[in-house]
């Protein structure tokens, strides 16, 4: 699949409240994705999903039928609740690139892997909402560093070995590797801040932010 047009059809199991939409899950967008063609796909929201749902076996799923269009990345502990992305569960965070990563490897599913579309969609009521889009970026990144260690050669053999606990624990080692050095190595080399919440916080943005006077008009 080229990069050019593409329409992404996304799902909400309920909204507004608790009111069932038209278009509930992820198998209902495939449905109508499949009628568009080789340009229709579909969006995963992650906080669009009933508690429990397994996301990652959707994303697996659906990068296996080419039909994964973009992502919106958030959190949640309830509902929709647009939390910053990895802060209420990591681990599925993990997961999900590391079928991304797994399916790019595969000629099957490279093609639609590599075209995915990535868009940060949260809801920032309580913290500023710089810092807290900056912890995302770095949450999302550590969470794909982690996906790349995953040996996946071993993961092979014990899957193909029905090794159940050697699989889990090919998946896990890489989960708990902290790769805070590598992410800071990889920022030197670019000439990029080492530490992008601590140089934001010295620009000062927030105390000038704090100390604004209102525009004239406002109450």
């Amino acid at each position: 699949m080229d990069e050019g047009t593409r329409l992404l059809i996304e799902y909400k199991v309920f909204e507004p409240a608790f009111y069932h939409t038209d278009l509930a899950d992820w198998g209902m967008a495939s449905y109508y994705a499949r009628h568009l063609g080789d340009k229709g796909q579909v969006l995963v929201d992650l906080g669009h999903h009933a508690q429990g749902t397994n996301v990652e076996h959707i994303v697996a799923f659906l990068l296996d039928e080419g039909k994964l269009g973009g992502f919106h990345f958030n959190n949640r502990k309830y509902a929709d609740d647009d939390l910053i992305v990895g802060s209420i569960n990591p681990y599925e965070l993990f997961l999900i690139f590391h079928e991304i990563i797994s399916a790019s490897e595969d000629p099957k599913c490279a093609d639609c892997a590599r075209n995915i579309a990535y868009m940060i969609d949260q809801s920032h009521c309580i913290e500023p909402k710089i810092p807290a889009m900056i912890r995302s970026a770095l949450n999302v990144q550590s969470s794909y560093a982690k996906a790349l260690l995953v040996n996946r050669p071993a993961l092979a053999a014990a899957q193909a070995a029905n090794d159940v606990m050697a699989a889990e624990a090919c998946v896990r080692e890489a989960f708990e590797q902290d790769v805070t050095p590598l992410l800071v190595s990889i920022r030197e080399e670019m000439g990029v801040p080492a530490d992008p919440m601590d140089a934001f916080s010295k620009t000062g943005y927030e105390a000038k932010i704090a100390g604004r006077k209102p525009a004239a008009g406002w109450d």
